[in-house]
């Protein structure tokens, strides 16, 4: 069974399950993978935990309210983890990529395998583009300040982001569209975004915000998606993931 948590924020994590669900259809009920979504919603914000709103990433070791943060944050996707664990998951994935500045902690303390996002976005990477290309990343403020994607990219291909001003104006604004429910607004202040970094030659374009492939692809098909030759969508490489060890 595959375990889920959710809830970073809400529309993602059932924007997931929908890809397991579709990545498998035209098969019988009995034929779809099981798996238990756990919609943890109520972890505190990854943002604010992480020093975003002073412009600064937490100084875990130095810094005792960042700490205090931090922990509260690693506390509460512990408890998730482990319900899921405790109800015989045998892997879990967690559709949010911000989340996984806290995956080497949540490793140490889970005795099931969870999958990393960026780590499988960058394994899809390599699969579609030459080394040292350049790859927009589109993100929350969380994830592009704590490196989750640089972790893995950095020694093979260059990360292009947009500017602080278009970062707030158009991806901060459509993530927090989507989390509203207001689909067409969001689509329609990331486009932008999206011309920023076309216009400056970048290959891929990850939608390192499980929001973002809502805003952009909420009304057009599921084969647009998996065609793609722009997008990297997380989600998507993260179900397509969850199936193949599945399978296994």
């Amino acid at each position: 069974m595959i375990g889920i948590l959710g809830g970073m924020g809400t529309q993602a994590g059932l924007d997931f399950c929908n890809k397991l669900a579709i990545l498998n259809r035209g098969k019988i009920d009995q034929e779809y993978p099981l798996f238990l979504l756990y919609n943890k919603s109520n972890i505190p914000g990854r943002p604010e935990s992480i020093g975003i709103q002073t412009k600064k990433i937490s100084n875990q070791k130095n810094n005792k309210s960042s700490k205090k943060k931090y922990v509260l944050v690693l506390k509460s996707l512990l408890r998730g983890c482990k319900l899921l664990e405790k109800n015989k998951c045998k892997f879990i994935v967690i559709p949010c990529n911000t989340a996984h500045y806290w995956y080497d902690d949540l490793k140490k303390e889970i005795n099931i395998p969870i999958i990393n996002m960026p780590k499988e976005v960058f394994i899809q990477t390599k699969k579609t583009c030459k080394k040292n290309s350049q790859i927009g990343l589109l993100a929350t403020e969380g994830t592009l300040k704590t490196g989750v994607y640089n972790k893995f990219f950095d020694k093979n291909y260059k990360l292009f982001t947009p500017p602080p001003k278009m970062q707030k104006n158009c991806v901060n604004k459509a993530i927090k569209f989507v989390k509203m429910g207001n689909v067409r607004a969001a689509e329609k202040s990331i486009k932008p975004a999206i011309s920023y970094l076309l216009k400056h030659k970048c290959k891929k374009i990850i939608l390192g915000c499980t929001e973002l492939p809502i805003a952009i692809f909420a009304f057009k098909s599921f084969k647009n998606i998996k065609s793609s030759k722009i997008f990297l969508d997380p989600n998507l490489i993260l179900a397509i993931s969850a199936m193949k060890k599945h399978k296994k």
